[in-house]
């Protein structure tokens, strides 16, 4: 069974939803559709001027997913446009960031962040090995849930052998990893503003102690959650 898509960040639903050509009445043209969606990429990406991996990580998603909603996206103005039809702004696999923030915090008061799962950056795969005070070109992440104390291994070799965006990588890793909060050394701006615009918060200065160590500082509460990267 296929998984469902994940859902789409978007900043704000569009105000104006429609458009069509000047004097043609509404029932002598056909309705092309762009979703919420695929209108959130075309703004990022050709408004804003945005990188691939800026954009994804600002919608919560990956770049090859970003790729294809902005070019279903911009087919849907381009045949509104040539081919004169009217253009309707609505549907589309989408949340808004306000909505789904407000949804997280009711969901865990205590610190309005995601208690269940959190990824902290690693030399290794278990609870035991160091944190990495890398985060853009750590070794990998471990994802625990820490509830249960049940972890998964993120490899994140990719990124370390990319020469430049690295830190984005990372952050959209983390994010499709399901993690809210990211546990590491050091954190540079390019990947602390992707993690911010994923809704991914950032515990920073933990490099020296085990994975397993960090998680217990972290449960009890002697985290601090960073409002600015540290590198």
């Amino acid at each position: 069974m296929p998984r469902p898509p994940r859902c789409r960040l978007v900043e704000d639903a569009p105000s104006v939803t429609y458009f069509k050509p000047q004097g043609i009445p509404l029932r002598d043209l056909t309705e092309v559709c762009l979703g919420v969606d695929g209108f959130e990429a075309i703004r990022l990406a050709d408004l804003e001027g945005m990188t691939m991996e800026e954009a994804a990580a600002r919608m919560g998603v990956s770049r090859h997913t970003f790729g294809r909603v902005l070019a279903d996206g911009r087919r849907a103005v381009a045949e509104a446009l040539v081919a004169g039809r009217a253009l309707r702004i609505a549907g589309g696999n989408y949340e808004v960031r306000a909505v789904r923030a407000e949804a997280e915090q009711k969901r865990f008061p205590a610190q309005g962040e995601n208690m269940t799962k959190i990824a902290v950056t690693s030399d290794g795969p278990t609870l035991q090995d160091q944190v990495d005070p890398r985060f853009g070109r750590a070794a990998g992440f471990v994802v625990v849930d820490v509830d249960t104390m049940q972890s998964q291994y993120v490899d994140n070799g990719g990124s370390q052998a990319m020469a430049h965006g690295a830190g984005i990588a990372a952050a959209e890793r983390i994010a499709s990893a399901g993690a809210s909060v990211v546990l590491t050394g050091f954190v540079g701006p390019k990947a602390f503003a992707a993690l911010n615009a994923a809704g991914i918060k950032v515990g920073q200065d933990l490099d020296g102690l085990t994975v397993a160590e960090a998680v217990q500082r972290f449960k009890d509460g002697q985290v601090a959650m960073a409002d600015r990267p540290n590198k």
